[in-house]
């Protein structure tokens, strides 16, 4: 873990809720995609975590959706503004199980972890499915992100607006050698009973401070409860223990 101020050099709108949001600083203790970033926001006690999305040799790339007052106040926060940030939390996929057709499944901004996986995924020769869920057709975004890669690219719709209707698991018919997966607890254990594949899990939804302190984000695992701050947030799918 390392504590350093970034410069917003980026942070605009994707969609009606999702934004983007590029910060420049120390990016030495950003290793993989899988792990997290904390961000201190001026006037929140807490402060607020998010997946990396992309990094390169002096900046990293989140994405947000705006949940609250704290995702609302950084909606507004102008390019060269300073945030103190805890950067290297978490671990980070394991891409030596991919196999040749790894499948990346994402539900809103859960696209985050999956896109800089994808990337490299892409730079080893890997074919990769990708499969965005939304609400509806005016919540999509980094479809075409993803497209550039070289991905293949499902959306799916709740509302059936767009893309294929229902929830992520809707596409999840196509043939595939392993499976990574970041999105809301329901949606990670429907994936995880429907996936006839190994896989991992970013599960990321709650993490209070960020460094195994409060242990709010304890998840309760075949060898015992894991911190997903410290222990995670990537899990592997057999060793996840589902509250029903």
């Amino acid at each position: 873990m390392k504590q350093s101020i970034f410069t917003i050099i980026e942070n605009r709108p994707l969609s009606p809720k999702a934004s983007r949001m590029r910060l420049q600083g120390d990016v030495s203790a950003i290793t993989g995609p899988g792990q997290f970033v904390d961000l201190a926001l001026d006037g929140f006690f807490l402060r607020r975590p998010f997946s990396v999305c992309d990094a390169d040799s002096n900046s990293f790339t989140i994405l947000y959706e705006r949940a609250g007052q704290g995702t609302e106040a950084m909606t507004a926060l102008p390019v060269g503004s300073k945030l103190d940030v805890l950067t290297g939390l978490g671990n980070t996929f394991d891409r030596t199980e991919a196999g040749d057709h790894p499948l990346l499944i994402a539900g809103g901004s859960g696209a985050s972890p999956l896109y800089w996986l994808a990337r490299l995924l892409r730079a080893e020769g890997k074919n990769v499915t990708v499969i965005l869920g939304f609400s509806s057709k005016e919540e999509v975004f980094y479809e075409e992100e993803f497209r550039a890669l070289g991905c293949e690219v499902l959306v799916t719709t709740e509302d059936g607006s767009y893309g294929i209707p229902g929830f992520v698991t809707a596409a999840m018919d196509r043939p595939c050698s392993y499976f990574y997966v970041c999105g809301s607890k329901l949606m990670l254990r429907e994936v995880c009973r429907r996936a006839e594949t190994s896989g991992q899990l970013s599960m990321a939804q709650r993490l209070g401070c960020g460094f195994g302190v409060c242990m709010g984000c304890t998840c309760q695992t075949v060898s015992g409860g894991k911190r997903l701050c410290k222990d995670g947030p990537v899990l592997r799918k057999e060793e996840v223990l589902w509250d029903d």
